[in-house]
């Protein structure tokens, strides 16, 4: 709902719909006032979502619109590159009107700092985004709230209690703080849509906050888990994801043949085969994949992201805890069948 204020919030699908949506409402915004013509660009860190570059194409921006921000050995935005490239931009005439920080990158968790890049774009007037698809979720727990410090400066913020608040696909939390600027976007009346209650502004019509015109009751099934679970019990199921996590990434870094080559991120934990001489190569990492994943005992899923001197792209393996039913005997009992997997490609080697 609006809240009484110039923004507020809706339900969306997926974390997709909400950056396409605040791009076209980035973007009508920017228009205001600019030369017909005018080249727009938007910004995302290089481990931003695909849903960005997506966003862009969409749009009509092209994949060539949606400019990669350099990263820091953290893998998190670089704010000097990014007010460089945006100064880059307004010097050849183009339009920057649009960035998308992540909280929470797919491929590691990497949490963009939002307090710097607010900053930048407040001294370029251009939209800010946070996409917190997946550690968002982490915010109902009080002492995961700093890698938000600075969101008060976005524009519009996005998080999937689908994806850790226990919640069934799909439901999308989207809010900005100025609605008029997706109305203005977005709204289409034809007469067949209008009536008296939306002509005299009554009304909330949420078709002007998304890009499908219908819409499904997703607030229900939501609600029903904040009842059945309440803050506390919401709290303990992301505390104990986080603590499970620590205790795998603690049996992965007492492993000699293994390394966690980027900062484990709440629930999740990247890491590395580097064999018993500490050697293996990339191939070796997605063969441990495949076994793993062939056993039906887990799924594991790998990434490339820059590590070590000289960032270099590496496949690194990702463990991701969010389920209800995940204990630490399964976790340990995991962290066993790796162990034994990396021992048996050693021996068909």
């Amino acid at each position: 709902g609006s809240g009484g204020g110039s923004g507020g919030g809706v339900i969306h699908a997926t974390a997709s719909e909400a950056v396409l949506t605040a791009m076209v409402a980035a973007r009508a915004r920017a228009s205001v006032g600019a030369p017909v013509g005018a080249e727009f660009t938007a910004y995302a860190s290089s481990q931003a979502h695909s849903s960005v570059v997506k966003a862009g194409m969409v749009a009509g921006l092209g994949r060539e619109g949606v400019r990669a921000v350099p990263v820091d050995a953290s893998l998190a935005m670089d704010p000097a590159a990014l007010s460089r490239m945006i100064d880059d931009d307004q010097r050849a005439g183009r339009r920057p009107f649009f960035v998308c920080a992540t909280v929470g990158t797919t491929s590691t968790g990497a949490v963009d700092p939002l307090g710097p890049i607010g900053e930048v774009c407040a001294r370029h007037r251009t939209w800010l985004h946070v996409d917190a698809a997946y550690a968002g979720a982490a915010c109902v727990c009080p002492e995961f709230r700093a890698m938000i410090s600075g969101v008060e400066q976005a524009d519009s913020f996005n998080f999937n209690p689908h994806k850790w608040l226990l919640t069934n696909f799909d439901c999308s939390l989207f809010w900005t703080r100025d609605r008029a600027a997706l109305v203005d976007a977005l709204s289409i009346t034809p007469a067949y849509l209008r009536n008296a209650a939306s002509d005299a502004g009554a009304v909330i019509d949420y078709r002007d906050w998304q890009i499908p015109l219908g819409r499904r009751f997703r607030a229900l099934k939501l609600w029903f888990v904040l009842r059945h679970y309440g803050a506390e019990g919401l709290r303990a199921h992301i505390r104990e994801s986080v603590r499970l996590a620590e205790v795998f990434e603690a049996l992965v870094r007492a492993d000699a043949r293994f390394e966690v080559p980027v900062p484990r991120s709440l629930s999740l934990v990247c890491f590395r085969y580097r064999g018993p001489e500490g050697d293996a190569g990339d191939e070796a990492n997605r063969a441990l994949v495949k076994a793993l994943n062939d056993s039906g005992a887990m799924l594991i899923t790998p990434t490339v992201v820059p590590v070590g001197p000289g960032a270099v792209d590496r496949v690194v393996l990702r463990m991701a805890i969010g389920g209800p039913f995940t204990r630490e005997e399964h976790v340990r009992a995991a962290w066993g069948r790796i162990q034994e997997a990396a021992a048996a490609a050693v021996r068909t080697s």
